[in-house]
């Protein structure tokens, strides 16, 4: 037995030994991983060149204003298109579908108007009344002034469309008003129109290029029935966020010091709450019962924008049950296997409740990394967008006869004494999309993916920064030997200056192997997003082993960077370092790890759940008005569900926030346990550092006089 003891700490590494002078984080430290963190300031310098460079050449405009023929932005203040927000399609017939006029690639004039057109009117018909003829002149291109001129030449020289079709505005184009009444496709109650060229037309020919508009339109038009609800429940939507801040600090606070009792009130509460749960959708599941179209099922009905129809279905409320059950019955099974563990745990959670009350600026610092993590993420999003729209515009040949330059580039201001029209009669020099030929329009795919790698890293690194603080702060409370006597003035400050002074490069390594293997899996989702419509099955099962396998690394590489960056906090030692000796304290202790420290991630979970639970069934009964006490108060909504999920969302964030320190803590504190264990023997030579209460459940016995 001994031999094999000694084999698996051989495989492992060695345990701690005893060492008189140690007192927890090691004051007397030097940088470690400088190469690593001259890398990263490298990285921060052209990340800082990239982004200037793009909001040089971006033009965030492009995203927002439609473009003429000319390039030229739509409604743009202080230029000829100001006042004309709408982009306006000569011939939309000729425009293949939607996907072609958002891309800026439909082989017809545009121009910029005030109002789309609200009727049919072909020129022909316009010219001989002056009246349509003024209204008809907002529709044709700027330069149109000669109203007398012949309307053959006219619709010849593409300066006026040959007919106005009643349009709506989407997305900021006029898209032809389609309906469909009884089965029959009509736009303005009519079934056919004049081409203005001596033809009639079926308004079908229409449906092509505005039929996925409409969907379009059911999006937008869900859109401004959510922000409506946003307008009048706001309020009602931060009173929801700030009850979920309050809960979860009385929770911590209450931790502190009932925190056996809290965490059995939680456990049962939890139950309790999914219990309801189920109870309440069978109640809506019986209802139902007998009801006309509540057998409908979710697959024969489809998608629809009013989410509400899916709660008159019986089958949604039997699987809101089956899955309630499921989480149900599994959190039973895992309390009943983990009963013991449970204890230990909450000793665990006891004394990081005590480190937090000797820490409580711990509970503010989240925010520190909140901003940070915003601060990232606006620099990341405005450089992608600053880096899409930094193209030029290029226009190209558009014929609607065969032509052998159609295609070909050319310049709007030398196209009309160029050869291009003496080959292509009918030919237009068109705008067509953003683009360019420079090497660094070349080079913008390269940039787009070196600002998204940059994202992950300074992400990753902002996350440890955080991580190795927290760590260091509770490993200075976990080693003083009398409690509170003997932990440092300013634990956090002291742990976050370390942090930044000595262990940049540390933390500049484990993230960016992290950030490494994230854009390896974005890369992957990719490459599985372009393979969906092919027939390769082998390609896709080895891209999905593949995705697995860097979706296990990812989570297996977060475990041990955290573990390592407290190893980081205690001794001051290199990334490397740090994690090899993480790691081995683990391996030599899996048992422990696998069941005590799990059990306890596991009740901090349940207490998010209790209150993101808690809060957002006040928030259903409250908007559903279902409180008599306040079921006037309540706002008139479209969508009840849009500030109860936004509530639901909100408070879980608040509550991680605040539980994220709570884990750090009891990971900290968990790997100072088993540093304890190893180091000491509870003699008064070597006496343990651990509470009290953790000595007891573990049957460990301090043989020295110590002060708790």
């Amino acid at each position: 037995m001994g031999g094999h003891r000694d084999g698996y700490y051989s495989k492992h590494g060695a345990p701690q030994k005893y060492d008189p002078t140690f007192k927890g984080p090691i004051y007397n430290r030097g940088c470690t991983d400088v190469i690593c963190c001259i890398l990263l300031v490298l990285a921060i310098a052209g990340y800082v060149a990239v982004g200037i460079v793009a909001w040089s050449y971006g033009d965030p405009r492009k995203l927002i204003y439609p473009t003429d023929s000319r390039g030229q932005f739509c409604g743009q203040e202080g230029t000829s298109n100001e006042g004309k927000p709408f982009l306006f399609y000569f011939d939309i017939v000729k425009c293949a579908s939607p996907v072609a006029l958002l891309e800026f690639q439909c082989p017809t004039t545009q121009i910029c108007v005030s109002e789309c057109p609200d009727r049919f009117l072909t020129y022909l018909s316009a010219y001989s009344s002056s009246q349509e003829l003024e209204y008809y002149r907002n529709f044709c291109v700027p330069e149109f002034k000669d109203l007398q001129k012949d309307p053959i030449q006219v619709l010849k020289d593409n300066e006026c469309p040959a007919v106005l079709i009643p349009s709506t505005p989407l997305v900021r184009r006029c898209f032809p008003s389609i309906q469909v009444k009884n089965g029959v496709v009509m736009v303005d109650n009519e079934t056919t129109y004049d081409d203005g060229q001596g033809g009639v037309r079926n308004v079908t020919e229409l449906l092509e290029g505005a039929k996925k508009a409409n969907l379009v339109l059911e999006a937008r038009e869900l859109a401004m029935k959510i922000f409506e609800d946003y307008t009048v429940s706001w309020y009602w939507i931060i009173i929801g966020l700030v009850i979920a801040m309050v809960a979860s600090l009385i929770f911590i606070i209450l931790l502190r010091f009932l925190a056996g009792i809290i965490v059995w009130v939680m456990i049962v509460m939890v139950i309790l709450v999914l219990g309801y749960g189920i109870f309440h959708c069978y109640m809506e599941y019986a209802k139902l019962k007998g009801e006309a179209g509540s057998d409908v099922s979710v697959k024969d009905l489809g998608f629809q924008t009013d989410l509400r129809v899916y709660l008159h279905l019986r089958q949604t409320w039997l699987a809101f049950m089956i899955i309630l059950s499921i989480v149900e019955v599994l959190i039973v099974l895992l309390l009943i296997f983990l009963r013991k563990r449970i204890l230990i745990a909450i000793a665990l959670i006891k004394e990081a409740s005590r480190a937090i009350g000797h820490i409580m600026m711990s509970l503010l610092f989240p925010l520190c990394t909140f901003f940070l993590l915003c601060l990232c993420i606006a620099y990341w999003a405005s450089t992608a967008v600053f880096l899409a729209t930094s193209n030029e515009a290029v226009y190209k040949v558009f014929n609607e006869s065969t032509c052998p330059l159609a295609g070909q580039p050319c310049e709007p201001a030398t196209f009309n004494t160029s050869n291009i029209t003496t080959l292509c009669p009918d030919a237009q020099c068109l705008f067509a999309f953003y683009g360019g030929e420079t090497a660094y329009h070349k080079s913008l795919i390269v940039l787009q993916f070196f600002n998204l790698f940059m994202f992950f890293w300074l992400i990753n690194f902002v996350i440890a920064l955080g991580q190795v603080t927290l760590a260091g702060a509770f490993a200075s409370y976990y080693w003083a030997f009398k409690k509170p006597a003997d932990i440092p003035a300013f634990p956090l400050f002291a742990a976050f200056g370390r942090a930044l002074r000595y262990h940049t490069g540390s933390l500049a390594f484990g993230s960016l192997i992290l950030a490494i293997v994230q854009i390896i899996r974005v890369i992957l989702e990719y490459l599985d997003h372009r393979l969906k419509a092919a027939e390769n099955k082998v390609a896709k099962f080895l891209l999905g082993c593949l995705k697995c396998c860097f979706w296990c690394l990812e989570k297996f590489i977060k475990f041990l960077n955290r573990n390592a960056y407290i190893m980081i906090a205690i001794y001051g030692t290199n990334f490397c370092a740090s994690a090899r000796n993480a790691f081995f304290l683990l391996m030599r202790n899996i048992i422990r790890v696998a069941v005590l420290d799990k059990v306890t991630d596991f009740l901090l979970f349940l207490g998010k759940l209790l209150i993101v639970g808690g809060v957002g069934i006040l928030a259903f009964f409250f908007f559903t008005h279902r409180i008599k006490l306040v079921e006037d108060t309540a706002p008139t909504l479209n969508y009840y569900w849009v500030p109860i999920l936004t509530v639901i969302v909100g408070s879980y964030l608040i509550a991680h926030g605040f539980f994220s320190v709570y884990g750090m803590c009891v990971d900290t504190l968990f790997l100072c346990f088993l540093e304890d264990l190893e180091r000491n023997d509870g003699s008064a030579e070597k006496p343990y550092f651990m509470s009290p209460d953790l000595k007891k459940l573990l049957k460990k016995r301090n043989k020295g006089h110590r002060d708790a």
